[in-house]
């Protein structure tokens, strides 16, 4: 009888070994790809916050659903520049895969790029996009600032602290530590590098180490997600200047909320009115039905967004912009002529116009006696939004500052 129970339970020894050596590998080469020493697997504070993550596991999940048509492009953009694939948990880490998300220091996007660096990175920002929202341009931007800190470093660990805390503190942090070995950089008492960058590296492994366990994706009841990041993905597809979100949702039959969701880059719900139009994203199974059943009509008109302030109408917006009140409204969807105080119209402007010079007034010039305070009681907007629209860390402004009000 304990031979035949034996006999019975041997199968499932067997195969919980085989799983937990396969598993280990898998773990070692995830370490392996940052360059990390295998005992690392070890480290206390790494096992607790991957604890943790599994404790709340829906947390995780509900960060992959958000990013499952990003994740092939993604880890496409990562390859092209040689990256490791478990960066993709850098993205996961800045910002839960969420293309809106915005820091109190000024970051923004999946890959949390300040202002700054995203322009040097050629991130265009202005009055209609964002593109450190881009999910593909961001990844790019990304992926080479991390060769370029690997390349700087020469091991990946190393590029991970120093896209969190910056290459000039890690110099620094190394060379009073005499050496780069991650176990020393981590010590909890000498702190070599900032606290935010020790449980940060720890924080990426700990993702790509629950992301690279298959066996629990499967027994989860998120096993879909396995096979959806790689049945979906995106298509990049170029719209004239102008053309409006609203008109490709219809054509392709794509919620509105949801086609603005993969371009959170732009600012309105129209493409930017530059000469050469612009780029934006759809589901890679649309592309075959946008191809069949999109004809270019270039608009010939470029957009200004006008908010309403006191003493405004539809007759003197118009005559303010050159065109008909008519077609403020007919553009706007307006019902009546009635104005709300902070009202934002899409102003439609003749191309002979596009180059003149309009006063409009969303901007304001400060004068003596100014503060952002002030500023923002006498135009009904909050400091943080004069701050986020201007570039502005502290509340120092000039006499002569031209500052963006318009959002």
């Amino acid at each position: 009888m304990i031979k035949y129970f034996l006999s019975l339970l041997l199968p499932i020894f067997l195969y919980a070994n085989l799983t937990y050596d396969v598993n280990y590998d898998k773990e070692l080469n995830v370490l392996n790809s940052f360059d990390i020493d295998g005992s690392f697997l070890y480290d206390p504070i790494m096992n607790d916050m991957k604890s943790r993550t599994l404790a709340k596991d829906k947390h995780f999940f509900k960060a992959m659903e958000n990013a499952y048509l990003f994740i092939p492009a993604i880890k496409s953009t990562l390859s092209k520049y040689n990256v490791p694939q478990e960066f993709l948990y850098l993205a996961m880490a800045e910002s839960n895969f969420r293309t809106k998300a915005y820091s109190n220091k000024r970051a923004a996007g999946l890959w949390q790029f300040m202002p700054g660096t995203a322009k040097y990175f050629k991130l265009h920002i202005d009055e209609y996009t964002d593109e450190r929202r881009d999910p593909i341009k961001s990844t790019e931007a990304a992926a080479k600032y991390l060769s370029s800190l690997h390349k700087r470093f020469g091991k990946w660990y190393l590029a991970a602290i120093a896209y969190n805390c910056g290459g000039g503190r890690l110099n620094r942090a190394i060379k009073d530590a005499g050496t780069d070995d991650l176990n020393v950089l981590l010590d909890e008492e000498k702190k070599y590098i900032p606290k935010e960058s020790r449980y940060y590296i720890r924080k990426i492994v700990a993702l790509s180490l629950i992301g690279s366990d298959e066996y629990y994706l499967l027994k989860s009841e998120y096993e879909y997600l396995l096979n959806r990041a790689n049945a979906y993905s995106l298509a990049t597809i170029k719209l004239s200047s102008g053309e409006s979100l609203e008109r490709i949702s219809k054509l392709l039959g794509i919620p509105l909320t949801e086609l603005k969701k993969l371009n959170r880059h732009l600012k309105y719900d129209f493409v930017p009115p530059y000469a050469k139009g612009y780029e934006i994203y759809i589901p890679y199974i649309k592309l075959s039905e946008f191809k069949q059943k999109y004809q270019s009509e270039p608009i010939k008109n470029i957009y200004k967004v006008h908010k309403v302030t006191k003493g405004d109408n539809l007759s003197y917006i118009g005559k303010k912009y050159g065109v008909s009140y008519r077609v403020i409204k007919d553009f706007n969807n307006l019902k009546t002529s009635r104005l709300r105080i902070n009202q934002k119209l899409i102003i439609p402007i003749p191309k002979r116009s596009s180059k003149q010079r309009i006063d409009t007034k969303h901007y304001y010039i400060v004068k003596k006696g100014d503060s952002l305070e002030s500023i923002s009681k006498a135009h009904k907007i909050s400091i943080q939004n004069i701050r986020s629209q201007n570039n502005i860390s502290g509340s120092l402004i000039k006499i002569g500052d031209r500052l963006k009000l318009y959002e």
